[in-house]
């Protein structure tokens, strides 16, 4: 069984966007040789996502306002987390919108169903945060 790790970086101009990495993850499925398997995308910081969804502007401004709808960003004084940092609600959009997909591998491919890309989901940007890409199979 083959394993391939590869970290992809991101650093967003804005405090929340929405990046599809489709394409990086199809070169990291590529680059690791793997036909048949898995790959697990991950975002690595608390207040990022990564989820499927369809690459469509119209359904990224509902998911701005559905999130910012469920945790605003401000007031800030309305979270007790925020004494040090400003960035509570960004915890909780990241928790709604998941931290993970896996991903099924076949004829070295990723298998999705119609429509289906991978996103990252950055919710208190503007600065250098990764994803982890790990991929595994024969």
């Amino acid at each position: 069984m083959k394993s391939y790790r590869k970290e992809l970086w991101f650093s967003t101009k804005q405090r929340r966007e929405l990046i599809n990495i489709t394409p990086d993850v199809e070169e990291a499925v590529a680059q690791s040789g793997v036909k048949e398997g898995m790959v697990l995308v991950n975002a690595m910081h608390i207040t990022a996502s990564v989820f499927i969804n369809d690459d469509e502007s119209g359904l990224h401004q509902d998911f701005e306002k559905w999130l910012e709808g469920l945790a605003p960003e401000k007031p800030y004084s309305q979270y007790n987390h925020n004494t040090a940092e400003d960035n509570a609600d960004a915890h909780l959009k990241r928790t709604i919108m998941g931290r993970e997909v896996v991903v099924a591998i076949t004829e070295g491919k990723l298998d999705f169903g119609p429509w289906e890309q991978i996103f990252y989901g950055e919710f208190d940007g503007k600065r250098k945060k990764r994803v982890l890409v790990k991929v595994i199979g024969e």
